[in-house]
């Protein structure tokens, strides 16, 4: 096995172009700047590259037919035509020998070459557009590539991210992370369990296979808010191709499926509690708080602006409160005239706050954007869950630095109050939006009335 294992990693680099080049499966963003560039740079130079390089491969050669034979030895049968297909790489299903159905990662060829020229075309663009316009600050994208890229690439880092969070997160039973398969798995090549599903902001699919929408942006809110919070290890790329949501036949519960574990941010302890503390402070309004986290964040005098990033709600809801009321149609414009409006503002703050911020604001805005979709936007269950893990994580943080046995006997007491506090508050809730609450209120009423 571990000799096809070579064989196999081997044959990957051709065999991907050739399935590209075969199939006409042409996407241009497999061949543009990889991720964080590709809204700068042009994508002509790469695009070419890619092609002369695949046609050294015809489709239909001795060669071509050769590869695909040796691919024959590993697999029962392999899917041409891939899954799915971005700027790194791209999946298809294949079947083992043994029968088992796998998903097969496979990176594009020439990208492990070609990624350091496309930071460096990055990197020149982007001083040249700072010479043009000295207030533009935007070269944090530069070193945030040039550290992210290479994990990226290195799909052995990905198998390890997978098991790591699978892990860490076993408690929840709802979520599915694929198995990896290490045996047949290299530097560019990842084999992993196969799992499909419907994409997380897919709310017709959800309806018509009888998933509760409500239920899996809270499950959702619940696993980011536990890897944010509590772990300070996050998923940094939550969009609808990687969580997938399937219902079990066999259960009847719906499971929530977390792909491509590239990308991670591992959070520093002094950064997670800061950030937990203005996560609460926001959510109780308490605007001194809120100032006071915001700036040990790097923030500064822009702690209002900072704020109304991270909720993407105006400064007005804010200081009301961000649980209070669901974001309005009105709202909605006003945050994205004022976008622009602050757009120099906007890059100020995004070279000021820490580097690790960076990747929780694409995080925090595509959990967002799933929410919109799902229409479950803003809702108390997601404010509730996020106040659970805070409290938690603020707890055992500070139980940790206590050498006092009484100390930490007294934040253990706290903490069940606060937690204890959240459930009853939920149960208020959920008492008041079903119809036993109503009929319950109606007795009390009632009962009031005969009192008088």
């Amino acid at each position: 096995m571990a000799l096809r294992a070579l064989k196999f990693a081997s044959l990957t680099a051709a065999a991907s172009g050739i399935y590209l080049y075969g199939n006409k499966f042409l996407d241009p963003n497999d061949f543009g700047v990889v991720r964080v560039g590709r809204a700068i740079a042009t994508t002509a130079v790469i695009t070419y590259d890619y092609l002369t390089s695949l046609r050294s491969v015809p489709y239909g050669s001795e060669e071509y037919e050769f590869l695909k034979s040796q691919i024959k030895e590993l697999f029962m049968s392999f899917e041409d035509t891939p899954l799915g297909a971005a700027s790194l790489a791209q999946v298809h299903k294949a079947v083992l020998q043994d029968g088992r159905t796998v998903a097969v990662k496979i990176q594009h060829p020439k990208v492990q070459a070609q990624s350091s020229k496309d930071i460096l075309l990055m990197e020149v663009l982007l001083l040249v557009v700072k010479q043009i316009f000295p207030d533009f600050e935007f070269m944090w994208l530069v070193e945030e590539a040039k550290k992210n890229l290479p994990l990226e690439l290195d799909f052995l880092n990905e198998g390890r991210n997978a098991e790591k969070v699978a892990h860490m997160l076993k408690n929840f039973d709802f979520l599915r992370v694929p198995r990896i398969y290490w045996e047949l798995s290299t530097r560019r090549v990842l084999l992993m369990e196969f799992m499909e599903g419907g994409q997380v902001n897919d709310r017709a699919y959800m309806e018509r296979n009888g998933i509760n929408v409500n239920e899996i942006s809270r499950n959702l809110g619940k696993l980011y808010s536990e890897m944010i919070f509590v772990n300070g290890f996050v998923h940094c790329d939550p969009h609808p191709g990687n969580v997938l949501v399937k219902k079990c036949p066999a259960s009847g519960k719906a499971h929530i499926i977390l792909l491509d574990h590239g990308l991670y941010q591992v959070l520093s302890e002094s950064f997670r509690m800061d950030y937990c503390r203005l996560w609460q402070a926001l959510i109780k309004a308490d605007m001194k708080r809120v100032q006071k986290y915001s700036q040990r964040l790097g923030a500064g005098d822009l702690y209002p602006l900072f704020a109304c990033m991270l909720t993407a709600r105006s400064w007005e809801s804010v200081n009301r409160g961000i649980d209070q009321s669901p974001v309005s149609a009105s709202e909605d414009m006003e945050i994205r005239s004022n976008a622009a409006a602050y757009l120099p503002q906007i890059t100020q703050l995004l070279n000021s706050v820490p580097r690790q911020m960076l990747l929780l604001l694409k995080t925090n805005d595509l959990l967002r954007g799933i929410e919109s979709a799902l229409h479950t936007r803003a809702s108390a269950s997601s404010f509730l869950n996020m106040s659970r893990c805070c409290i938690r994580a603020v707890s055992t943080y500070q139980r940790s630095k206590s050498h006092s046995l009484y100390r930490r006997a007294q934040i253990s007491l706290t903490e069940a109050l606060s937690l204890w506090q959240i459930n009853l508050y939920e149960l208020f809730l959920w008492l008041k939006g079903s119809q036993l609450g109503n009929w319950v209120i109606a007795l009390l009423r009632r009962m009031q009335h005969f009192t008088y």
